[in-house]
């Protein structure tokens, strides 16, 4: 625990040490802006890249391990269900917040942006929305090529490889054995590996808040108050119904897994990135107590379908765009557009801001003007900070609430046997 709070500590002021450099780049050099931003921000790339090394090793193994160790298929399919029940309900429910509070801030009536010094921001955005597709859902699923899917560290194609893999292995028995042991040797070391990169972590921070502080300084803020305001409720709204769920099914535990779980969430918000404490994320829930073999396969199919944060700015994002453009959405379009939501964002998973994405693709879906994204690209990557530490909290709930079910089945099994 000692460690995890130096690692908190560090990163914190690494935080705090990149908005003063920003800053001071941003006021005090704006010829220096464009370069510094870019040089510092290649802090922030390694330590991602050192990060994605690990993900699929990790993920793969861990996983096989876990479900070859369940020996029992109809486990697989329990656990599995409950993991989808809750993401499904999460899902909706973020939705919902999302689409409650930009009907009653309305900050797209009251936030004056000129869309023409924005718009060609969004060209680049708007040439890969034109491939969203089925055949992009399909692909973000089902692996083509394994060796593809590790290149590309594709979270759900490996998953989806990896149930088959572990299925198969599970049912040749005794045979299989040596194999699932090397398997959980392999993890152990690269959780290990986790440990060294994850004291690389403040310098990620320290580029990624630097770059963009110097990029957008503080005035970003005072332009997009009513937007930002609105949003960081929504915010608040979710965690508050996140956490009371947390707390009535983990009670007093909840606070223990807050604590464990306190890095991975300010990384998260520092990085704009959920995906960069992964394994850390890994790490911190098999040390609160939840079982390796839930946390294998729960946790990467949350990457993909439980990202509660997401779900609720991509309500909030379209509805602000249609309200900036004077577009009339009634109730009935807007939900909707929130069960196209639900289903196009799963689509996307593992795509470079997928929600932007799913964003401009429901737009041009329901009327709304997909170039409209420009008026929140130069405020996304401050609502990212946002929507990916709530990811974090998500999902670690999640898998932290399933084990604790699966924990208490076990148990009431075990009695039954004895009695």
């Amino acid at each position: 625990m000692k460690s995890n709070n130096k690692l908190f500590i560090a990163i914190l002021l690494a935080l705090i040490l990149g908005v003063v450099l920003g800053a001071l780049v941003h006021y005090q050099y704006p010829s220096k802006i464009e370069s510094f931003s870019k040089n510092i921000n290649l802090l922030g790339t390694v330590f991602i890249r050192l990060v994605q090394m690990i993900i699929a090793p990790l993920v793969f193994c861990t996983l096989v391990a876990g479900i070859a160790k369940m020996g029992d298929m109809k486990m697989v399919g329990r656990i599995g269900a409950k993991a989808m029940g809750w993401f499904i309900t999460a899902s909706l429910s973020s939705l919902l917040i999302g689409m409650f509070l930009v009907n009653w801030f309305s900050p797209g009536t009251k936030t004056d942006i000129n869309l023409a010094e924005h718009e060609g921001n969004a060209t680049k955005l708007l040439e890969q929305t034109s491939e969203f597709s089925l055949e992009m859902f399909v692909s973000h699923i089902v692996p083509k090529s394994i060796f593809e899917a590790f290149a590309h560290n594709e979270i759900l194609q490996i998953v989806v490889f990896s149930i088959f893999f572990g299925v198969a292995l599970a049912s040749i028995g005794k045979q299989g054995e040596s194999l699932v042991q090397l398997f959980e040797r392999i993890s152990t070391v690269v959780l290990k590996m986790v440990g060294y990169v994850m004291w690389t972590a403040p310098l990620g921070v320290l580029g990624a808040i630097a770059a963009s502080v110097a990029t957008y300084g503080f005035q970003i803020f005072s332009l997009y108050a009513h937007y930002l305001l609105a949003f960081l409720v929504g915010l608040i709204v979710l965690w508050a119904l996140l956490l009371i769920v947390g707390y009535i099914i983990l009670g007093k535990r909840l606070w223990v897994l807050l604590q464990r779980i306190k890095a991975p969430l300010l990384i998260a918000f520092s990085t704009t990135s959920s995906e960069a404490v992964f394994p850390k994320l890994v790490e911190e829930l098999e040390k609160f107590g939840c079982q390796p073999k839930i946390v294998s396969f729960t946790l990467p199919l949350g990457y993909s379908f439980n990202l509660d944060g997401s779900m609720m700015y991509m309500t909030f994002a379209s509805l602000f765009i249609a309200q900036v453009y004077g577009i009339d959405m009634p109730i009935e379009k807007q939900l909707t557009m929130l069960l196209v939501l639900m289903l196009t964002s799963k689509g996307v998973a593992g795509v470079p801001r997928a929600s932007l994405i799913v964003v401009v693709a429901t737009c041009s879906m329901f009327g709304i003007p997909p170039e409209g994204i420009a008026l929140i690209l130069p405020i996304d990557h401050f609502c990212d900070m946002g929507r990916s530490v709530t990811n974090v909290l998500g999902n670690a709930l999640s898998t932290a609430s399933i084990d604790k079910w699966e924990s208490t089945n076990e148990n009431t099994n075990i009695s039954q046997q004895n009695s």
